[in-house]
């Protein structure tokens, strides 16, 4: 008996950053230093296990065939708990982090490329991110070696 398996390789890029800069601000100095069009798209990545959703900007690259997303690795999020269960209890709300990527925290920012694209343009990108003063740092990742890529199929 011939046994099949099938290997899906990831077919995308991705570009960690470093940034402090709220996410409507990173895609808009995106878009002046990369002359790209990032918008915000109308889905987020949503976790309703996890409590929390993951804002999306999208550029969608027609002509060479290529989506660029940008997608925050971070979620700050209210969270409830009851203090007690006597007379005096009460619900205290404060304030817990959820990480996209948990795996890569001190990563702000994730660039995600679908489409062909040359490593000698990937690294064209991530020097023009490197020149931008809001951002402190931009890399390459490789996504086999992350434990939940699954979240960044979308």
């Amino acid at each position: 008996m011939q046994i099949h398996s099938l290997d899906l390789v990831d077919d995308y890029s991705l570009i960690g950053i470093h940034s402090s800069e709220e996410d409507y601000k990173l895609a808009y100095l995106l878009n002046f230093h990369l002359n790209t069009k990032f918008t915000k798209s109308n889905i987020n990545l949503d976790f309703k296990n996890r409590n929390a959703s993951f804002p999306i900007f999208e550029f969608i690259d027609e002509k060479n065939q290529v989506a660029n997303y940008l997608i925050s690795n971070k979620c700050i999020g209210n969270t409830s708990a009851n203090t007690g269960t006597n007379l005096f209890s009460k619900n205290e709300f404060f304030s817990s982090t959820s990480y996209l990527i948990s795996e890569k925290k001190n990563v702000d920012y994730f660039i995600k490329i679908e489409g062909e694209v040359s490593n000698i343009e990937l690294f064209k990108t991530i020097e023009k991110l490197n020149k931008i003063n809001q951002i402190v740092a931009s890399y390459t990742i490789n996504p086999n070696k992350l434990n939940s890529k699954d979240f960044l199929i979308f």
